[in-house]
């Protein structure tokens, strides 16, 4: 089974009990990223998983594989799968995720966002002995037009929209001060790495395991919800979600339709490129510009 592989669409349903589970796992990155209750996350991500064995029991669905069965083949456990977002977020609940550019901070960055890809993917491929979470990025063969042409689309539509928002809602303020060439390198590594983490966590890992027992919308739609409070606490606040939500379930659409997960990273850090020239143009207004505020 292949990180692209789902459920039959005829076995796969919005309105079934294996609801319940998914929207506790995505209802607690509210809680832990947006409204920053921790205590409230981690319960919910227990109840998420609690419930999943619940309802795997009620559909005979074992939560571990049977011994013997070969590597794939089971029917997919939502507890199973729901454990998995579940330890990713739980692992980066450990940490605040303020934006700053010292030593400490990326070290810190760089274990829980790193631990909370890696060790799903350990757990899914060497506990669980499943293939579901992958990352193909050398999938869906050469690039079409039409994806040459939303790469240009993503870099006029960021530069159009990402200094307004920045500079008048002041969320630019969120990043720490950028004024000499370390702090400059610091944000422009932090922000492209972050941007890969994204596509890595969020759509390799938490869209493609919801989406082996949910219809493509329902498992992109919440994703969506880890995703954008991820982006909260990060610091894409005030009026920052009727941007992030349609990036979110854009992002999704394009791995879906283009299988390659390095087209959807490309998308990401162009779009991240033109985040990082506003931040630094925003602390530094003195400074020659290319932008139009």
């Amino acid at each position: 089974m292949t990180a692209h592989t789902a459920v039959p669409v005829h076995e796969r349903s919005t309105w079934t009990p294996k609801l319940v589970p998914a929207l506790l796992v995505c209802l607690a990155a509210p809680a832990l990223f947006v409204v920053q209750v921790v205590w409230l996350g981690w319960v919910l991500l227990v109840l998420a998983v609690a419930s999943g064995v619940l309802v795997d029991r009620l559909r005979d669905v074992p939560v571990l594989p049977p011994a013997g069965a070969r590597r794939g083949t089971a029917e997919p456990s939502i507890a199973r799968d729901v454990s998995l977002v579940a330890v990713g977020q739980f692992i980066v609940s450990l940490i605040p995720l303020h934006a700053e550019l010292d030593d400490a901070a990326f070290v810190r960055f760089t274990l829980a966002l790193g631990g909370a890809v890696v060790v799903p993917y350990v757990v899914s491929r060497f506990v669980y002995r499943d293939d579901a979470i992958r990352f193909p990025w050398r999938g869906g063969g050469r690039w079409t037009w039409w994806q040459w042409a939303w790469l240009a689309g993503v870099i006029v539509l960021g530069y159009l929209i990402l200094p307004f928002y920045f500079i008048t809602s002041g969320v630019y303020t969120n990043w720490p001060v950028v004024d000499t060439p370390d702090l400059i390198a610091r944000l422009f590594v932090g922000v492209g790495a972050v941007g890969i983490w994204d596509e890595l966590f969020f759509i390799c890992t938490v869209f493609v395991l919801l989406r082996r027992h949910f219809p493509d919308l329902t498992a992109n739609l919440l994703q969506a919800i880890v995703f954008v409070s991820f982006l909260w606490e990060l610091g894409y606040q005030a009026w920052g979600p009727l941007l992030t939500v349609p990036f979110a379930i854009v992002q999704g659409f394009l791995f879906l339709k283009t299988r390659s997960l390095w087209y959807v990273v490309t998308v990401h850090l162009l779009f991240d490129a033109v985040v990082f020239g506003v931040l630094v143009h925003a602390h530094n207004p003195g400074a020659v510009s290319i932008f139009l505020i």
